[in-house]
């Protein structure tokens, strides 16, 4: 665990790999999170937001993410042919909008950065996560009607 300041509040936070008795979890975690915006646009359905999670879940490329000794959510850098895609990156309500998001990310940044690669990511049209990433060098490459799909070249954010 990493000591860390969240909305000025002490945190011991850490990723650990996850393991494939986690999917169920995580699905929920995901389910939770996206249901408003999924709504919004017109998308959300009970099986399906749960059952996408576990298509694409990898083990291998996956962290839980903990905060104060609990599961705090999941995210997932996985390799790519051009660089990395950033995916399922959730967190509990319960730590939203505290600084764990960016205290995560930031993290997994300064790992792609010392590769040299970009980073690839889509979050759903009006989500109030394309905030974070704009913040971190992330830019938008193309968009459809639900994604917004987002490019940070290595050291995007440093000049900020």
């Amino acid at each position: 665990m990493v000591p860390g300041v969240m909305s000025g509040r002490p945190v011991e936070w850490g990723m650990r790999p996850a393991e494939a008795g986690d999917v169920e979890v995580i699905a929920e975690l995901r389910a939770v999170v996206m249901r408003g915006d999924l709504e919004r646009l017109g998308r959300y359905d009970e099986g399906r937001v749960r059952q996408r999670l576990r298509d694409s879940f990898s083990a291998r490329h996956t962290s839980v993410i903990v905060a104060d000794g609990a599961f705090a959510g999941s995210v997932a850098l996985r390799p790519a042919e051009d660089g990395w895609w950033l995916e399922h990156f959730y967190l509990a309500p319960d730590v939203q909008g505290r600084g764990l998001g960016t205290v995560v990310l930031r993290t997994l940044l300064d790992r792609t950065d010392a590769d040299g690669l970009p980073v690839r990511l889509n979050v759903l049209r009006g989500s109030a996560a394309r905030r974070l990433y704009e913040r971190h060098g992330f830019t938008v490459e193309s968009e459809d009607p639900i994604d917004i799909y987002m490019v940070r070249p290595p050291g995007a954010d440093r000049d900020r």
